[in-house]
């Protein structure tokens, strides 16, 4: 019988010190028994540190990179990056929780399927900071799966025209985050740059089960993202720029179109007007 590949695990703490250990443990209690965890802290200023070494004192099996300064995310995920051994990589916030079947469900479904998938998502669950259910990412029926199931394979116009993936439930190829260059480490976010570059090169498959939990709390990078002077704004625009020197037809510049009318929303409503009056003239260069 040929040898499970091997999925590495990356989780990145940043001040999540009440959350690291059982994020931690949501990977070590995978069915999946071939993973290879790294936990990198991007110099936190809480007690994250002494969390993750208590954690981590009698598991010797697990990497620990306590970084000496504090960089983001998309670098701090590059910098474990090169050390990674598994075929597939799981990025996981120390405040979010894999479901015991993540892995093994995610390697199930991209070994029945060619290079040419790069990613595998899932639904779910999002919770209070207390671990309570609010919601799934897709409404589910009562057997647990969407009511709507979400696109699979290219999805390159639909990524660019609005966000559907919920990006903790991602597992990756790392053929395909060693074609990209890892994250691109310019940017202040990595999620919505990532879906489009993969997505330009690579099919994205879908598993219909609640498989992770994202925990929703005022801390969050996402709450982050539509707040007034957040530089997440204005990486978006950036990201915009590279999809319009990505683009191949006029269907896919009227996606670009659509994300660009939304963000412009969003400007309004936080009144960056700078950044409004930039996407006004993004528009009209065509």
């Amino acid at each position: 019988m040929a040898e499970k590949p091997l999925v590495s695990v990356v989780c990145l703490c940043y001040n999540q010190a009440s959350f690291v250990r059982e994020a931690i443990y949501s990977v070590l209690d995978q069915t999946y028994d071939n993973v290879e965890l790294v936990v990198v802290d991007d110099a936190s200023t809480d007690d994250s540190r002494y969390a993750i070494r208590s954690t981590l004192s009698k598991l010797d099996h697990v990497r620990f990179m306590p970084l000496p300064s504090n960089v983001g995310n998309c670098q701090a995920f590059n910098t474990a990056l090169p050390l990674l051994k598994g075929k597939y990589v799981i990025d996981l916030a120390a405040d979010d929780m894999l479901l015991p079947d993540r892995i093994a469900k995610g390697v199930e479904d991209l070994e029945s399927k060619g290079e040419e998938y790069g990613v595998n998502f899932t639904n779910v669950e999002i919770v209070d900071a207390e671990g309570h259910h609010l919601h799934h990412h897709y409404e589910v029926n009562k057997n647990g799966t969407a009511r709507t199931k979400p696109p699979e394979g290219d999805l390159y116009a639909t990524l660019v025209s609005r966000y559907v993936i919920n990006p903790v439930s991602m597992m990756i190829r790392k053929s395909v985050l060693d074609d990209l260059g890892g994250y691109d480490e310019t940017l202040s976010y990595e999620d919505f740059d990532f879906w489009v570059r993969s997505s330009r090169k690579f099919l994205y498959s879908y598993t219909d089960e609640v498989l992770v939990r994202k925990r929703k709390h005022s801390s969050n990078m996402s709450a982050l993202q539509y707040a007034k002077g957040s530089p997440q704004l204005y990486d978006t625009y950036k990201v915009c720029e590279k999809i319009k020197a990505m683009n191949k037809s006029s269907a896919e510049n009227k996606a670009l179109k659509k994300r660009v009318y939304y963000e412009m929303k969003q400007c309004m409503k936080l009144r960056e007007m700078k950044l409004f009056n930039k996407y006004s003239k993004f528009l009209l260069k065509g």
